[in-house]
């Protein structure tokens, strides 16, 4: 059950979303270890404290020492819980069903390109110091060809003329206007 799950996970929804290969390794691989260790630590009677401290500074080192995004992060998450809940509650069968359904239908509405499909984050460095913010969001716009959320500028170099923005934007809806 475990496996069906983190394949439906990783290959299923994040790969067909976001085309991380290297990633994709790493969610089945942290799931089956964790699978396997939790159902060692259940057969032997070892205090479960001992592999969830483990496998939490495990998580916690292998998630700073890579740049991913937030919603790497989410499901680098979810492929921990899917290991934990199949482990623990493999005594369970419906029990672990239910939970892995519950986490695969939350992760496929949550990351659904439908649901927020259309806003955007980047890191935008631009050749001009704007002291206006009105202006920089108007270069922001013209630059992006989308309506700006929010910005918030993080650096600025007026020896080089440089500005470094962190931009929230919606692009536009491709089908307004097509007929």
């Amino acid at each position: 059950m475990d496996l069906v799950a983190i394949v439906v996970l990783a290959y299923g929804l994040y790969y067909r979303r976001h085309h991380r290969r290297d990633l994709l390794f790493a969610y089945i691989a942290l799931n089956v270890g964790i699978f396997a260790v939790v159902s060692l630590l259940l057969v032997q009677r070892v205090d479960i404290a001992v592999g969830f401290g483990l496998f939490g500074v495990l998580s916690i080192i292998r998630l700073r020492s890579s740049e991913i995004t937030q919603e790497e992060i989410a499901y680098y998450f979810v492929a921990l819980v899917l290991g934990l809940v199949n482990g623990i509650a493999g005594a369970w069968p419906l029990t672990s069903l239910l939970l892995n359904g519950v986490l695969l239908v939350v992760m496929y509405v949550a990351d659904h390109p439908g649901l927020l499909g259309r806003t955007r984050h980047q890191v935008v460095t631009l050749d001009v110091v704007h002291a206006d913010p009105a202006m920089l969001r108007v270069d922001l716009e013209s630059r992006l060809r989308a309506r700006v959320l929010h910005c918030v500028v993080t650096q600025v170099d007026y020896v080089r003329d440089v500005t470094v923005v962190d931009v929230r934007y919606v692009v536009p809806n491709p089908r307004v206007g097509v007929r």
